[in-house]
């Protein structure tokens, strides 16, 4: 079974498009991860001596991998979804 050259170009394409939106939230999460770990002074949960309760919550390194998973679990399976139907469109 031979798959022709221009099958094989629109799969990888199309292939390519999907993994970009799918690593978006995890590459995004890692982010954040690592700014957590550059600079762990901004995680108040490690010293949490005299900080109120939204301080210690509200923490930007945590909400980046919020993001990034809350990213890849709700968005980016619809995006995948409509690259595909736009795709499909195009044949």
């Amino acid at each position: 079974m031979q798959i022709s050259s221009e099958l094989a170009h629109s799969v990888a394409r199309r292939a390519r498009g999907a993994l970009v939106v799918l690593s978006l939230g995890p590459l995004c999460a890692l982010g954040g991860v690592v700014w957590a770990l550059l600079q762990p002074y901004r995680i108040t949960l490690l010293h949490p001596y005299g900080q109120g309760f939204w301080w210690l919550v509200s923490e930007p390194p945590i909400y980046v991998v919020l993001v990034g998973i809350l990213f890849h679990w709700l968005v980016a399976p619809g995006l995948v979804e409509d690259l595909e139907d736009a795709e499909r469109e195009l044949r």
